[in-house]
């Protein structure tokens, strides 16, 4: 993980702990979680919306302190609207 990664945790469906981090590539975000901390990254297919809402935050915040142009955030809310028409943000 680097240090432009967003990196969080929450829980899954199950009630279990997750741990979520998004990287950048290109234009485009991956996602990769891990049960636990001794387990493997593991792709994630299809985050949910409150992935790419914790993603937006992070950018958000990390655009007032000049870590990322203001550019990204609007490709990233560009995403969000593509993908979850109905979403608020």
């Amino acid at each position: 993980m680097t240090r432009a990664d967003v990196a969080w945790s929450r829980t899954d469906a199950e009630g279990a702990s997750l741990e979520v981090y998004a990287h950048q590539v290109g234009s485009r975000w991956v996602f990769y979680s891990r049960p636990g901390r001794d387990a493997e990254w593991k792709p994630l297919g299809e985050p949910p919306l409150e992935d790419w809402l914790e993603v937006l935050d992070a950018v958000r915040r990390r655009t007032q302190r000049r870590r990322y142009g203001p550019e990204v955030a609007s490709k990233l809310e560009a995403e969000l609207r593509r993908r979850f028409p109905r979403a608020k943000f």
